[in-house]
């Protein structure tokens, strides 16, 4: 089995890529810090949609789907789940909820990750939640021409478990000794993650949550915010395509995270530009008025967009505010109101001449 030493990061030259995203990330998360301090009530409405959109696009970059009705009941705890599907969907719910609120103490240990992927899966009755797996698997490619070929092989089920408690080990280690910026280290450890892929079934979903839960960890809260999952299935295309590469070599410890690294950041990264953006806040360090946001909202969509979304978007200003900006706007003539009641929309003015 390959050995994991996470400490080897710290000797490797980092591209000037690689170097401003993270930059500028330490940038965003000092000038969201303060924000959250200021104005904790303004961002409940930031933090409930991103659950929503978190749970939603996580599972469906796994195939996993219900209607968006059906998503904000089961959100609320409003329903019960129908099928295997929802069930799924219930379990990703519960463990986001639980790193969300207790990510400080979740040590990252083979046991916590264990209970972790048992809750993920406990709604859905299947027993090998929480169990590493006991069956080899395989990472499949489907072929244009529906051929199915093996690309790669992950770890033998005797094999995960020492992997994993090495990772985790070698992660805790890395991470105390503060040689490698914690940005850098954690794309690496779910690389690692995924190539061993250490359950019969959830792999990506716990990846996706071990990353949210790592980067709480270290400070980068955004995902609270704004769904990391949701950039991430907008960019499934490219998400694959690291995927993709993430395992050649590594068996032999050949393999190179850099293309995985810099896709994370980026994604981090426009989190946090869309954190912004929301709460209206301009290079400066001035917050804008609730006009503004909405403003600058409107004036960057494309398409059309209902009063519900303009608010979700812009939560430093209250219900009354933002309609109240949307009129102004209305009546300026930058957008149009097309419908009536519940099926009203908006749409920019210069997209229908």
């Amino acid at each position: 089995m390959r050995t994991f030493d996470y400490m080897k990061l710290a000797d490797r030259m980092w591209d000037s890529e690689i170097l401003t995203y993270v930059a500028k990330i330490h940038e965003y998360k000092g000038r969201q810090e303060l924000y959250v301090r200021q104005k904790p009530v303004a961002l409940e409405r930031l933090v409930e949609t991103a659950r929503i959109q978190s749970t939603e696009s996580s599972n469906i970059i796994e195939g996993i789907v219900t209607t968006g009705t059906r998503i904000r009941q089961l959100m609320n705890d409003k329903t019960m789940p129908k099928n295997r599907d929802e069930s799924e969907i219930v379990g990703y719910r519960d463990v986001l909820n639980t790193i969300h609120e207790s990510h400080n103490y979740i040590p990252v240990k083979p046991a916590y990750i264990l209970q972790l992927h048992r809750d993920l899966l406990k709604h859905a009755g299947l027993s090998y939640g929480g169990q590493f797996k006991n069956t080899q698997n395989y990472i499949n490619e489907t072929k244009p021409d529906g051929t199915v070929v093996t690309r790669f092989i992950p770890l033998a089920p005797y094999e995960t478990e020492p992997a994993i408690e090495a990772i985790c080990e070698s992660y805790r280690q890395t991470l105390a000794m503060e040689v490698i910026d914690p940005l850098i280290l954690i794309p690496t450890f779910i690389c690692d993650f995924l190539c061993i892929h250490p359950f019969n079934d959830g792999n990506g979903r716990m990846s996706r949550l071990l990353t949210l839960l790592l980067l709480y960890q270290n400070g980068y809260e955004v995902g609270k915010y704004i769904s990391v999952e949701k950039k991430i299935e907008e960019t499934k295309d490219a998400y694959y395509d690291v995927l993709g590469c993430i395992d050649a070599g590594w068996h032999e410890e050949q393999n190179d995270p850099t293309p995985f690294i810099k896709y994370m950041l980026q994604i981090i990264l426009a989190c946090y530009t869309e954190f912004e953006a929301r709460v209206g806040l301009i290079s400066d360090g001035h917050r804008s008025t609730v006009f503004d946001v909405v403003k600058a909202y409107v004036t960057g969509k494309v398409g059309k967009f209902t009063g519900a979304e303009v608010i979700a978007a812009c939560p430093s200003g209250s219900r009354s505010a933002v309609l109240g900006a949307l009129k102004r706007l209305t009546d300026e003539e930058l957008i149009v109101k097309c419908g009536t009641g519940r099926r009203t929309f908006y749409v920019r003015k210069d997209a229908m001449e």
